[in-house]
């Protein structure tokens, strides 16, 4: 069996406040293989956080521990801030959730997607064009061209989007951290995006890290899923195998969808009390 491409054993990341210090993610474990893994949960579970604390995101006075942080045979707790910018991007790359805040407004498009690989690839200036172009047309963007030279204000949420994927991708890194992709979309245009993400990590063998609050998409798209409750991972399961999720915060995420033909006369509201990992 081939070894993970991560492996996080207690995991976790607190912030000061009035009376000490709060784990805003604690004690998350977990390995990730060449596959596509799901971390799910409310907003404020704790799931950026833990994609933000993998890339070594998270500034002072956050503060990031783990008895295990590896990528690779790389400890990214004590790797330097040089090794960490050589990582970032060109092996683990992360979509962030909304591309109006990620890309920079000054800079055309096809400019920051050359600059992603620039970073991390010294390319004649054509044979760096040729790149960009090619990539913009494997995230199934018309007139590649035209596009390259639009400024982000010029470009639509889902080709945006598309923009942000195709400059984590385009240094062809081994992992995809994947925060809330979607998010920002209409549901045509998620499953298209999706449906890409999928296609191109299938296609190069990487490792998917999708985060997301949407139950019903990550047990379409990924191999497995965790669900973070308050910091901590309560439940990890095989994705085909969602719906017979047995922890009780689990069991009520899923109760709280609604469905096509609803016949409830009110959505169930979870119960937080006393929930810890099991």
């Amino acid at each position: 069996m081939a070894a993970p491409l991560l492996d996080i054993d207690d995991l976790r990341v607190s912030f000061p406040a009035v009376h000490g210090r709060v784990e805003v993610v604690r004690g998350v474990s977990f390995t990730l293989g060449r596959e596509r893994l799901a971390i799910v949960g409310e907003s404020g579970s704790g799931k950026s956080m833990t994609g933000r604390a993998i890339l070594r995101l998270i500034r002072p006075p956050g503060q990031v521990t783990a008895k295990t942080l590896r990528f690779d045979g790389c400890d990214l707790l004590t790797a330097s801030s040089r090794q960490m910018r050589l990582l970032r991007g060109a092996r683990i790359s992360m979509v962030m959730q909304d591309p109006r805040f990620s890309l920079n407004p000054v800079m055309t498009v096809g400019a920051q997607i050359a600059e992603a690989l620039w970073a991390h690839e010294r390319l004649p200036r054509r044979e760096m064009r040729a790149r960009m172009l090619d990539m913009l047309e494997a995230v199934q963007i018309n007139d590649p061209p035209r596009v390259a030279d639009l400024y982000p204000h010029e470009v639509s949420g889902g080709m945006g989007q598309r923009v942000m994927i195709a400059m984590m991708l385009i240094p062809r890194p081994d992992v995809l951290i994947a925060d809330e992709p979607t998010s920002a979309l209409d549901v045509s245009v998620q499953a298209q995006v999706l449906d890409l993400i999928d296609t191109l990590v299938r296609d190069n063998g990487m490792g998917l890290i999708l985060i997301s609050h949407d139950l019903n998409l990550v047990s379409r798209y990924c191999d497995r899923v965790l669900v973070m409750h308050a910091g901590q991972v309560v439940e990890a399961c095989d994705a085909a195998a969602l719906r017979q999720a047995t922890h009780p915060y689990t069991k009520g995420l899923l109760a709280s969808i609604p469905r096509m033909r609803e016949t409830r006369d009110a959505l169930p509201v979870l119960d937080r009390g006393g929930w810890e990992a099991t």
